[in-house]
């Protein structure tokens, strides 16, 4: 079904970032990238009380190759 879009106004794109509007047929991914962090690492906002006894990340990856972006083009 066709999407009708009205005004978009983009600012700032990154490197491998993906802007969509409307119909597709497919997105692939040109890049990957792993991120370890520990507990509460990532949490945004106003007011935001973590309360962490232990933490440790377990930054030990055995895999040689997580995601193939080779055939996408």
């Amino acid at each position: 079904m066709p999407a009708i879009v009205g005004v978009a106004q983009v600012i700032t794109l990154g490197n491998s970032s993906v802007f969509h509007i409307g119909d597709v047929y497919k997105i692939m991914p040109f890049a990957t990238a792993k991120t370890f962090s520990g507990a509460g690492s990532f949490n945004t906002g106003d007011q935001v009380d973590v309360l962490n006894r232990m933490s440790s990340t377990n930054t030990f990856d055995p895999d040689t190759v997580d995601q193939n972006i080779s055939l996408n083009m």
